[in-house]
């Protein structure tokens, strides 16, 4: 129960690697705030949260919007008085070869990934300077470190992302906030599922663990960095993807 009696806001959080960290949150001690595009199964992950005997609220939450987000932490502090932890794992991806990215591919990537994170760190952040304390926990990516074909967009929003939470750490630590970013390699999710077995094979050839993480991995990386455990940590940049890449 390294989380007992704090509260978390995940963004991104109805599904995936989003919906792990959140449920192990719960498992840990915290109530839990999901906020999603999807509705319908942010409101499933927050009665996955209640049934661990946490409390949850499900959040209608588009990151690209700042009053939206300022409107969400209002909720949030109405039925939790406080916000202790931030996950900005909300994200997407619209992949395409640099010269055949449209500007729409990449502004929706840079706007959802990269402003996303700004806003909902700069509404947060009010409320944790005010009391003084906070962890926030920001999913980048190995493709912001190593690049890859066909991501411009996502790889310029992931390097974004850094690049922002150091700053982020400079600007907050001298009210005892935490930022840091986590990077994760290869996950298996529904996406990666859909991928065909010689394209999986050549991805597995390129990590020494030979084996794709899990989204359990994350989200007990992030557990560790939201909790007591990592209080001297600070603007760094935690890389998980097997030995992938080793910087």
């Amino acid at each position: 129960m390294r989380l007992k009696g704090k509260v978390a806001v995940v963004t991104g959080g109805a599904r995936g690697i989003g919906k792990e960290i959140a449920l192990l949150y719960a498992k840990e001690g915290a109530d839990v705030a999901v906020g999603d595009v999807n509705s319908a199964e942010a409101e499933n992950t927050a009665k996955e949260i209640e049934g661990l005997g946490r409390k949850s609220l499900e959040l209608l939450l588009d990151v690209t919007d700042y009053d939206k987000v300022e409107e969400a932490v209002n909720k949030i502090l109405d039925k939790f008085g406080r916000i202790d932890i931030l996950v900005n794992n909300a994200g997407i991806t619209k992949d395409n070869l640099l010269l055949r990215m449209s500007q729409a591919e990449w502004d929706a990537v840079l706007s959802v990934n990269l402003k996303g994170t700004f806003n909902c760190t700069k509404a947060v952040s009010r409320i944790m300077l005010k009391q003084r304390s906070g962890k926030i926990i920001n999913i980048a990516s190995i493709i912001g470190i190593m690049g890859n074909v066909g991501q411009a967009n996502y790889a310029a929003s992931k390097a974004g992302i850094i690049a922002l939470t150091k700053t982020a750490a400079r600007e907050l630590a001298s009210r005892n906030i935490n930022v840091n970013a986590v990077a994760p390699g290869f996950i298996q999710t529904d996406m990666t599922a859909k991928l065909s077995e010689e394209l999986k094979g050549k991805m597995l050839s390129q990590i020494p663990l030979n084996r794709l993480g899990m989204p359990e991995d994350v989200a007990r990386l992030c557990v560790f960095l939201a909790s007591s455990d990592a209080d001297y940590i600070t603007g760094q940049t935690v890389v998980l993807d097997g030995g992938m890449v080793m910087v």
